[in-house]
């Protein structure tokens, strides 16, 4: 069973991004546990973490339909020391956020590596801030996104996320989110039937179905292997409608988050019906 959804907004209260998610009708949903474009945060509150559990019970959506999404200023491959450890601190107040919350899994943008140090060296150290959140939380499943590859930023190769993953201890609690859009302008096209089964293989050998814990479901601006990351609504891009088909009636993206990211909101209850339409009998 597919579990569409949107990334929607916490303004106001964490819990409203259940209540914004009911509105357009998903069965799943992203969400900031924390303001994304600043460093420090405020603890979440007692009655807003009790409302959030509420709300999410009386909803229906399971704590594994929701991929909260960490911070943007977050680069845990920065090449310089201390602002790589201000990245680390807040990575794990964003992991402990989601425990608090009862959700069991963050995604998140690997990092960059800013054009200072190398690829392999940025990849080290990525899978080291993941290894140390993990030694020091319990629950939650660290969700690797794939990149579209703008400016200095890895993931964008499957084996980027690879080696990720061969450096991290826990592997039972690491994981993929694959970003259509991204995925696309990084080079691996789903346009046609031959295309998604030759890109999804790739992802298979080389990184293996067994960690897809999400998807982000964004057609694109932007061309096939143009690196830049500009989403666009379901079906208006250059990838098209067939790719999403696809996707909705592959088997191995039942149970898991799909988000939208797509850039006009008031489209999204469309844009969710639109995709449920896609599944084949």
């Amino acid at each position: 069973m597919k579990y569409v959804g949107a990334h929607t907004s916490t303004s106001g209260g964490v819990y409203n991004a259940i209540i914004n998610a009911q509105s357009i009708g998903a069965k799943a949903f992203a969400m900031f546990t924390k303001n994304q474009r600043r460093w420090e945060a405020k603890p979440l509150q007692s009655k807003d973490i009790d409302k959030f559990k509420e709300l999410l019970n009386e909803s229906g959506i399971l704590p594994c339909h929701v991929l909260p999404h960490d911070s943007y200023l977050i680069n845990l491959g920065h090449p310089d020391n201390e602002k790589r450890d201000k990245s680390m601190n807040a990575f794990l107040d964003e992991v402990q956020r989601c425990e608090i919350l009862g959700l069991d899994r963050l995604n998140f943008h690997p990092g960059s590596h800013l054009k200072q140090i190398s690829e392999e060296e940025c990849l080290r150290r990525i899978a080291d801030g993941m290894n140390k959140t993990l030694d020091k939380t319990k629950s939650v499943t660290l969700v690797l996104e794939n990149t579209a590859g703008q400016g200095s930023n890895l993931g964008w190769k499957f084996e980027h996320l690879a080696r990720i993953i061969d450096l991290v201890e826990d592997k039972s609690r690491v994981g993929i989110c694959i970003d259509t859009c991204h995925m696309f302008t990084a080079g691996y096209d789903i346009r046609t039937r031959e295309a998604y089964d030759i890109s999804m293989a790739q992802f298979e050998s080389i990184i293996g179905f067994k960690y897809l814990r999400g998807m982000h479901l964004n057609d694109s601006k932007p061309d096939l292997g143009s690196h830049v990351d500009r989403h666009d609504s379901i079906g208006k891009g250059k990838i098209g409608l067939d790719a999403f088909r696809f996707i909705m009636n592959d088997e191995r993206m039942d149970d898991i988050p799909l988000i939208l990211e797509t850039i006009d909101e008031s489209l999204w209850p469309q844009e969710i019906k639109l995709l449920y339409s896609l599944i084949e009998d």
